[in-house]
């Protein structure tokens, strides 16, 4: 036995290939093709009339006066040809085969036959997968009622044989307007998972571009925090080299190898953003890992910093302690971040770093004092540096906040909250 779902695709094939073969023959609206189907119809229904007068209704020993056949044959002919209205007018369809099934009883019943075609079947599904349930059944009632009475009144005096064809004529339009409406519900459920299916896909897509999106993101900030930091001190060297290659040569050999040890650097540190964006933190090719940038590197930071523009002091307060490894590498690429913008912005004033940990905190601040007057340009920035710290600091949930200071500086400032001694809690909620 096989379950419905199975049938269902080739079902749909068929039904596609149909539309198809029916949209090349040019019949693309609703009216042309239920004419095709009542064409159709009547041919199949003159066809098999014929056979059951012609051959089989002698070998069941009933007779039909031939005038009264051919008479048969004309009126379930002609309700054949009305389902051209189905779909366009499927309450009038109905009507009309009722009303051309009155004379087939009467023609019919004298000799003890029913003969009942294929419309009244094919207009009550219609009716059923078309109008609304009550709408349907009403119609559906008004049908039965009018061909019992006509049929009662007009061919069977026998309360038995009419109750008879009462309970026939029921059942066959009944049946039929269930299965149009079975249909139909089918259809629309099957609309409905589509539909949903296709905001699915949508929401999806839209998750994985903005999934995308974040990652360019992030690969764009950690670019411009490992660029930003290196190549602005190798254009402020190269600057500084270029003034003395004719005056002190051997600082200029001292600068040129300084140069190539900042590029080595950067090629690392471009190697490890690179392999934290493939999943593969610290690895790349087998040539080794690059050390993950963090707060114990700050000492190295600032000493590069210094020796590339103005004095930068460390200051490291109270007892030192771990913080988690996301915090520890955007603490680090702010400072990276802040030095950087007081060499492009202040290039030769004083900074300095100060990182604190406090009981329940742990914040780092660096300010750097007034620029000094430049004999050399300030490399452009693309103004993300402060965007790049704000996103990092709300990333770890610390606090950020930069802006000039009072002596004509500028400070940067980033508070992570950390568990620390545990301290008595207000008994009352404060309010939001």
């Amino acid at each position: 036995m096989r379950d419905h779902t199975d049938t269902e695709p080739g079902t749909h094939r068929l039904t596609k290939w149909l539309d198809g073969r029916l949209t090349r023959l040019g019949l693309t609206g609703v009216f042309p093709r239920d004419c095709l189907l009542a064409a159709t119809l009547t041919v199949s229904t003159f066809v098999l009339l014929m056979l059951l007068f012609r051959f089989v209704a002698p070998a069941e020993g009933v007779t039909f006066d031939p005038a009264r056949a051919w008479l048969l044959i004309a009126v379930c002919s002609a309700q054949a040809m009305l389902l051209c209205l189905r779909r366009v007018r499927p309450l009038l369809c109905l009507a009309l085969i009722v009303g051309l099934q009155l004379p087939i009883i009467g023609v019919s019943l004298p000799e003890e036959a029913t003969i009942r075609g294929i419309a009244p079947f094919i207009a009550a599904y219609t009716v059923g997968s078309l109008l609304p349930v009550r709408r349907a059944l009403l119609a559906v009632g008004v049908a039965v009622a009018v061909e019992s009475t006509g049929a009662a009144v007009v061919a069977i005096p026998d309360v038995l044989a009419a109750l008879a064809y009462v309970s026939a004529s029921a059942l066959t339009y009944a049946s039929a307007t269930f299965v149009g409406g079975y249909v139909a519900t089918h259809r629309r459920y099957v609309e409905l998972v589509r539909v949903r299916a296709d905001e699915a896909i949508r929401e999806q897509h839209t998750k994985v571009q903005a999934a995308i999106g974040a990652e360019r993101s992030r690969m764009a900030r950690e670019l411009h925090d490992v660029a930003a930091h290196h190549l602005s001190g190798m254009v402020v060297q190269a600057a500084a080299v270029e003034r003395l290659i004719d005056r002190d040569p051997a600082a200029v050999k001292a600068g040129v190898a300084w140069i190539r040890s900042q590029g080595k650097e950067t090629l690392d540190n471009l190697r490890l953003v690179v392999g934290v964006l493939r999943g593969r933190p610290g690895h790349e090719g087998g040539d080794g890992a690059a050390p993950v940038p963090g707060l114990g590197m700050l000492d190295d930071l600032v000493h590069t910093a210094g020796s590339l523009a103005g004095p930068v002091e460390f200051v490291r307060e109270g007892e030192q302690r771990e913080v988690p490894p996301i915090a520890d590498v955007a603490l680090y690429r702010i400072a990276q971040e802040s030095l950087s913008n007081a060499r492009q912005h202040a290039p030769g004033a004083a900074a300095r770093v100060v990182l604190r940990f406090a009981p329940r905190s742990v914040s780092l601040e660096v300010v750097n004092d007034p620029a000094v007057p430049r004999r050399v340009p300030a490399a452009r920035t693309g103004g993300v540096g402060l965007v790049g710290m704000r996103e990092r600091a709300q990333l770890i949930g610390a606090t950020f906040t930069a802006g000039p200071t009072a002596a004509g500086g500028w400070s940067v400032t980033a508070t992570l909250p950390t568990n620390g001694p545990a301290t008595a809690r207000p008994t009352e909620e404060a309010p939001a």
